[in-house]
């Protein structure tokens, strides 16, 4: 059996994101985010007050500006958008697909003994249309529904190293997006970006990962 080791660190559990790291899904996050401004805007919210770049966080602070004068249209404009969301994403999931290596990586990581799981902003319906047997493959899968508060706020990826029983300083969090770097940061684990998304080694390293790779499916040449 080998071992997985970071900065002569033994690693014991690898969480990945989804989309950009394991899988394609093509998710048009511009449109998405346009639709979000459109429907806040309905709702008689402006965008000075949405300055934050994440559509997730958007729609709480526009729900929470809601509440204070209405529960009902908080709720209302809540499950409007967050629908919306989850059609976007599940429409992008029938045409993606997963990384050629990705089956073999997870089989190579619990073959060697280390414990997987998934920790994705996306809804749970889309990971698995491209996924169906993802939990034969990875120990969890924890979507943005199973958490009060997504990534990159720690709480995300610590329930997911909770319910596989794994530690943050021997845990890998390995993501497309910066995002995903700040993430492991928060939450004390060891980090890698991975180059399959829409951001660049200098992206990554600024970000503060451990470590930049072309791909996912590099871990399986670190296994020694």
């Amino acid at each position: 059996m080998g071992f997985l080791k970071i900065n002569d660190n033994i690693i014991k559990a690898v969480i990945f994101d989804f989309d950009g790291t394991l899988a394609k899904l093509n998710i048009d996050f511009q449109y998405m985010r346009k639709e979000v401004l459109r429907i806040a805007s309905s709702y008689g919210i402006g965008p000075n007050l949405l300055k934050t770049k994440f559509v997730l966080e958007m729609i709480n602070t526009v729900s929470d500006e809601l509440n204070l004068k209405s529960a009902q249209e908080s709720e209302n404009f809540k499950k409007e958008t967050m629908n919306f969301i989850e059609y976007l994403e599940i429409r992008a999931a029938k045409d993606g697909e997963l990384f050629e290596n990705t089956k073999k990586l997870l089989i190579c990581l619990k073959a060697n003994g280390l414990s997987t799981a998934v920790v994705s902003r996306n809804c749970e319906k889309a990971i698995c249309l491209v996924f169906p047997d993802i939990l034969k493959y990875c120990d969890a899968v924890v979507c943005r529904d199973k958490v009060a508060n997504v990534k990159p706020h720690p709480q995300h990826l610590h329930t997911a190293i909770n319910v596989i029983r794994a530690s943050p300083p021997c845990t890998l969090m390995i993501g497309d997006h910066p995002l995903d770097i700040e993430t492991g940061r928060n939450a004390g684990t060891f980090t890698a970006g991975v180059l399959t998304g829409h951001h660049l080694e200098n992206d990554f390293l600024k970000a503060g990962a451990d470590l930049v790779l072309a791909e996912a499916g590099d871990l399986i040449r670190m296994i020694k």
